[in-house]
């Protein structure tokens, strides 16, 4: 018996130009309150966008940040971050790389060294609604959850390897490709998130379906009782995830709640 649906958002629950079917998901919506089925978005982007696709729905949860960020519209349930010392590492080594360009994520802000220029900002803006220019990462005061990367696409692999030997054992590396990468917390991923979440809720990991597209999804799509990988997701994703469902741009995750509905309802 399903308890709880998880939602990645981008290639996953939303459609390539960011919208979703929205009369279609409110009946959804309905039906899974009916049943007592929690609704949760699990992404690596910020809250504060996340929230700004759900405000009709106050009761939908949220694992923000690809797990460092647990909360609801009310109040943070769980925050994870680093140690200022591990932050400092990873700021003056980010920072040394002239060939990539990087976020400083807190939880009430992101933060964009000015030197990044414009364009960065414009387009960092779209994925992070809280965000700040700064001078120099003394002016930060807050609790850093991750590092959000942009590199050339033609590169990912390659930082990847880099950022996961250089910062070993005080950061971990997840990309979705195409030259986005987070460094993240060690052991602060999604399928943390929920399982954290699923404590203070009493919803184990069993009883939770989860959908996805790319590799920072990849320990929640294992770790769930129900992976489901997007028709359009990565290979690797594909091969451990428990069902395939139709893309994102054939609102792929709507589909299949509607059949998972009709079941549980019948059952």
């Amino acid at each position: 018996m399903i308890k709880l649906v998880a939602v990645d958002m981008d290639g996953t629950f939303l459609r390539d130009d960011k919208t979703y079917d929205e009369d279609r998901f409110a009946k959804i919506y309905q039906r899974l309150t009916k049943n007592n089925i929690q609704f949760v978005v699990a992404s690596g982007n910020q809250y504060f966008q996340l929230c700004s696709f759900f405000e009709k729905y106050p009761d939908v949860l949220y694992v923000a940040e690809n797990g460092a960020l647990i909360r609801s519209q009310e109040k943070i349930i769980s925050l994870h971050q680093y140690p200022l010392s591990s932050v400092k590492k990873i700021e003056s080594f980010l920072n040394n790389l002239s060939e990539i360009q990087f976020l400083v994520c807190g939880a009430e802000n992101a933060y964009e060294l000015r030197r990044l220029g414009q364009d960065y900002f414009d387009f960092s803006s779209h994925y992070y609604y809280h965000l700040k220019k700064i001078d120099d990462f003394s002016e930060i005061n807050d609790r850093i959850l991750k590092f959000a990367i942009t590199c050339p696409d033609d590169k990912t692999d390659y930082y990847v390897q880099l950022f996961k030997e250089k910062l070993s054992g005080i950061a971990e590396v997840t990309s979705s490709g195409h030259g986005d990468i987070d460094i993240v917390q060690p052991g602060i991923h999604k399928a943390n998130g929920l399982k954290e979440l699923g404590a203070t809720i009493g919803v184990t990991l069993d009883e939770m379906v989860a959908f996805g597209d790319g590799g920072n999804d990849l320990e929640m799509i294992q770790e769930v009782g129900d992976g489901v990988a997007m028709k359009n997701a990565t290979p690797a994703l594909l091969k451990v995830a428990d069902h395939i469902t139709t893309s994102n741009k054939e609102d792929g995750v709507l589909s299949y709640l509607e059949n998972l509905l009709d079941k549980q309802e019948k059952s």
